[in-house]
């Protein structure tokens, strides 16, 4: 990036910052994919500015972090929803109800249809209100504190970029 104009360069790298800040932000909005917006702004800052081999590096250690950051909510809902007594069996079943909700009625389908499978399912399955609403809360629970990962994700991936932007 050094052959362009300062002002450019100013530019680019505000507008890269302005939208993994916003990534960041939306990491608590359910429906928003806050780790994908901040993986492509560091693509789109490749892209113009080139891929050095530190680029490429860091590039690549971010999409590592990405890939994990938006598989985290699936693992920690499981594994809250398994703590509060949900079988495997559930789990994935309601894992499912979500993908297909987000396809049939983004962005909020997969919102409903995971929990409600959850619901549903440990109500069929252990035919107790009580047991199938525990399940639900301890998939709450992990969803809650997968929020908090990501955050930590998010905060670790715009610190990568802020290296690769240094060391480029």
């Amino acid at each position: 990036m050094g052959n362009l104009p300062d002002w450019l360069r100013i530019s680019i790298f505000g507008l890269t910052q302005l939208v993994i800040l916003i990534g960041l932000v939306g990491l608590v909005v359910p429906i928003f994919p806050g780790i994908l917006v901040i993986w492509l702004a560091t693509l789109g800052y490749g892209i113009v500015t080139g891929f050095t081999p530190w680029a490429i590096f860091f590039f690549v250690v971010i999409t590592l972090l990405m890939i994990a950051g938006t598989t985290v909510d699936n693992i920690m809902m499981g594994a809250g929803a398994r703590k509060g007594g949900a079988s495997w069996l559930t789990i994935g079943v309601a894992l499912l109800a979500g993908v297909i909700g987000t396809l049939l009625l983004p962005p909020f389908g997969g919102l409903i249809g995971a929990p409600l499978g959850i619901l549903i399912l440990e109500l069929w399955r252990t035919r107790e209100l009580k047991k199938a609403w525990q399940a639900l809360i301890g998939m709450a629970a992990g969803w809650g504190l997968s929020v908090f990962i990501r955050l930590g994700i998010g905060a670790v991936m715009m610190a990568l970029w802020w290296l690769w932007v240094w060391l480029g």
